[in-house]
């Protein structure tokens, strides 16, 4: 079977509508079009036309589309006609073209979850858990207003998280320009003072000089050499399980910030274990698809050893007891959890825990950042002025005595 994107217009109405439909060939398409009810203007195969590349989807686009689809279902309209007013109010085009595809498929009869499924790139394995759960039990509107309050969550740690990192990466830069100024342009002007009085240059100013000069001459190398050092770390962390491990396995141990990775993934797990039971999905397949959330392979073995002790008839406090990674907050709550049957609602807390303590820690390490990378700087911008300004005086008061 082939996917064809089409548009088409309405017998009764003429609206114009746009969507994909699965078939043989594209006159079998077209054909199944007419019985359900529609004029085709254009039938094109997946990936040949304008709608075959569907662009990328942001994580703002699909919380917006979660959080609207959730009000409107929540409102008591019908499915089709929650999926058909989202796909007109949607600006995205890659997002409408997603949802006016999952509209066709569900006017086809599918499922919402098979129709969800074949967007694994968009719609991740919790996403598609949660929406099958929902549709199962009759709350997918509770679903998916969870779906859009966890992405809306995770979204915003990781944004202060990469708000923490931006003032080093700017202060980095400021430091490796003013660097990159001292020995362009002054090191070598030092240099050829020195060689018109004939005078040896200090020690510090000579190994200035010979740093100046080896990228001068060698520029292009180091250029090379640091391109192949980004691109193979880029390779290996991207295209390789062990380079993805490693890095991973780096994340949770750099110091200063092994921590905070740790409990970012600690709430994540909690987190997505309290939505899947909350939904009614079952404890097993729950564990599972929290571990699978945490995004990160050293985590994800360790916690998965876990499942393989709830499956021999042990609760959930007791698996995550002693579990490499995890902190003692989520195994103590799951047993009280467990002893008054409200498991989910103290997973869920947990979780809270561990997201305040991450905005604290966050805001925390921003501060000491500060201090610690203008000492840096401070001491390196000194060597380069000791090594050339300092010189020049001595040259100066040599010449005037």
């Amino acid at each position: 079977m082939k996917r064809f994107n089409y548009k088409a217009k309405e017998k009764e109405t003429g609206k114009s509508v746009k969507g994909s439909i699965q078939a043989e060939n594209e006159q079998i398409a077209g054909r199944l079009l007419i019985e359900q009810g529609y004029i085709p203007e254009s039938v094109v195969e997946e990936g040949t036309g304008l709608l075959g590349g569907k662009g990328h989807v942001t994580t703002k686009d699909r919380i917006m589309f979660t959080r609207q689809l959730s009000t409107l279902i929540g409102a008591g309209l019908p499915l089709a006609t929650s999926l058909r007013t989202v796909a007109a109010q949607t600006q995205a085009k890659a997002m409408k073209v997603i949802v006016e595809e999952i509209l066709t498929n569900v006017e086809s009869g599918r499922t919402l979850y098979d129709s969800f499924a074949q967007y694994p790139d968009v719609f991740n394995g919790v996403y598609l858990a949660l929406i099958k759960a929902g549709e199962t039990s009759g709350t997918l509107d509770l679903a998916l207003k969870r779906l859009a309050d966890q992405e809306e969550k995770d979204a915003a740690m990781m944004s202060k998280i990469r708000g923490a990192l931006v003032y080093p990466a700017i202060i980095l830069v400021v430091i490796i320009a003013v660097l990159a100024f001292m020995m362009i342009m002054v090191v070598p002007q030092v240099k050829n003072l020195y060689e018109d009085m004939g005078e040896e240059l200090p020690g510090l100013t000579q190994f200035l000089v010979n740093i100046s000069d080896f990228f001068a001459q060698f520029w292009w190398l180091v250029a090379i050499v640091i391109a192949a050092i980004v691109g193979a770390l880029w390779y290996a962390v991207k295209k390789t399980p062990a380079g993805r491990k490693a890095a991973d396995s780096f994340k949770i141990h750099v110091p200063l910030f092994g921590g905070l990775f740790r409990k970012l993934y600690v709430s994540r797990f909690a987190r997505t274990a309290e939505m899947m039971l909350a939904t009614g999905v079952p404890m097993l397949d729950s564990v599972k698809i929290a571990v699978d959330a945490t995004s990160n392979v050293v985590v994800e073995e360790e916690y998965s050893k876990s499942i393989e002790i709830i499956k021999g008839g042990k609760p959930l406090s007791e698996s995550l007891q002693d579990r490499n990674y995890m902190l003692p907050l989520v195994p103590q709550m799951a047993s009280i959890g467990e002893e008054s049957g409200k498991i989910d609602e103290m997973l869920g807390k947990a979780a809270q825990v561990y997201e305040n303590e991450l905005d604290e820690q966050i805001n925390a390490i921003s501060t000491m950042i500060e201090p610690i990378l203008m000492v840096i700087m401070a001491g390196l911008i000194g060597v380069v002025v000791g090594g050339t300004l300092l010189p020049i005086y001595s040259l100066v008061n040599s010449v005037a005595s």
